[in-house]
C-alpha cells in the first residue's frame, strides 16, 4: 500500500513541482539523490602486441680476392727480319785451313797454366818461341814458322801457316763483308738476357754480354755477328746453344778487341781484327783467330768442325 502511494505522488509530481518536492518530503524520499547511471559501455578490447620480428642479419660472404698469377717471362726471342736479298740464316763463313786451329795468331799466344787446347795451334810470321804454351796443354800439333817453341811436340811448317793466317784474314773480311743484316744496332749493344735466333747481326759500336745469352736454331742455322768495336763478355755469364744449333756455324766479328770473363762461357768462332784474352778459368767451344794476340790464363778451349 505505502508503495502505491509513492508512485502515485511521483506522478503526480510531475504536473506540479512543489507539490512534488512536499510530497517527496513527506514519506520521505529525497530528491536531490541522482540516480545511479551504469556505464555499460564494454571496456575496450587491447590486442596484445606481437613481439618484433628480428630479422637476423645474412652472414656477409666473403669472396677472396684471386692471387695474381705471375707467369714468369721467357727471354725475348729475336728473329731475323725477312729482306728480298737475305735468307733467315746466312751462308756459313768458309775458313779455309784456317779451321782446323783452336788457336792462331799473328803475334804470339800467352799463357798461364794450366790450360787445355783441343785443336792445332799456331803463330805466324812470329817465330814460335812466342807460343808460351807447353805440349801437354794441347791435344793437337803446335805449328811453328822456325825451329823455336814447344818441345817435343812443335812442328815448323811455315808454308801452311802462312796460307792458313791467310785464309783466317779472308774469313774476317767475309764476314765483315755481309751485307742487308736482319738487326743493326740491336740493344745499343747490350745482349745479355737475350735469346738470338739465326741470321746476320750488325753493330756499329761494340758489343757488351752482361747476362747470359742464348742462340736457338737447328744444326744447319748460322749466326754472323758483325761487331764494330770490341766485344765484352762479363764473369761468369753464359753463350749457349739450344735446339740443335751448333757451334761450328757461329760466327763473332769483330774490329776491336775481345774479352771473355773469368769462368764465362762461350760458343762459336771469334774472328779479331785485334787481340783476343779469356780470363782466368773462361772456356769456350770454337776457335780464337786473331790478327795480334792470344792471351790465356787456365782456359779450356775445344775446336768444333
Amino acid at each position: 500500500m505505502v508503495i502505491a502511494a509513492v508512485a502515485v505522488v511521483v506522478t503526480a509530481g510531475s504536473a506540479n513541482p512543489s507539490e512534488h518536492w512536499a510530497s517527496q518530503h513527506r514519506y520521505g524520499v529525497c530528491a536531490s539523490t541522482a540516480p545511479t547511471v551504469v556505464d555499460l559501455t564494454p571496456p575496450p578490447v587491447h590486442a596484445p602486441k606481437a613481439p618484433p620480428v628480428v630479422v637476423p642479419e645474412a652472414t656477409p660472404v666473403v669472396v677472396p680476392t684471386p692471387r695474381a698469377v705471375v707467369v714468369p717471362k721467357a727471354p725475348p726471342v729475336v728473329g731475323q727480319t725477312p729482306s728480298p736479298a737475305s735468307s733467315s740464316s746466312p751462308a756459313p763463313v768458309k775458313l779455309g785451313t784456317a779451321g782446323t786451329f783452336a788457336v792462331l795468331t799473328k803475334t804470339g799466344i800467352t799463357d798461364v797454366s794450366a790450360s787445355a787446347i783441343r785443336g792445332d795451334v799456331g803463330a805466324s810470321p812470329i817465330t814460335g818461341a812466342a807460343i808460351g804454351l807447353t805440349c801437354s796443354e794441347v791435344t793437337g800439333t803446335i805449328y811453328t814458322v822456325s825451329a823455336a817453341g814447344p818441345l817435343p811436340c812443335r812442328l815448323t811448317d811455315a808454308p801452311r801457316l802462312t796460307t792458313a793466317v791467310h785464309d783466317e784474314e779472308a774469313a774476317y773480311t767475309d764476314a765483315a763483308g755481309r751485307t742487308n743484316p736482319g738487326f743493326v744496332d740491336l740493344g745499343a749493344g747490350q745482349i745479355g738476357g737475350l735469346t738470338l735466333a739465326p741470321g746476320l747481326y750488325k753493330w756499329t759500336t761494340g758489343v757488351s754480354i752482361s747476362n747470359d745469352v742464348t742462340l736457338t736454331g737447328g744444326p744447319n742455322d748460322v749466326w754472323i755477328f758483325q761487331v764494330g768495336g770490341p766485344l765484352t763478355q762479363a764473369v761468369a755469364t753464359k753463350v749457349t746453344l739450344s735446339g740443335g744449333a751448333l757451334a761450328k756455324n757461329v760466327f763473332w766479328q769483330t774490329a776491336g778487341a775481345v774479352d771473355i770473363g773469368a769462368a764465362a762461357h762461350f760458343e762459336g768462332t771469334i774472328l779479331s781484327q785485334t787481340m783476343i784474352a779469356m780470363k782466368t778459368g773462361a772456356s769456350m767451344n770454337g776457335r780464337l783467330l786473331a790478327q795480334t794476340a792470344v792471351t790465356l790464363q787456365k782456359n779450356v778451349v775445344t775446336n768444333v768442325r
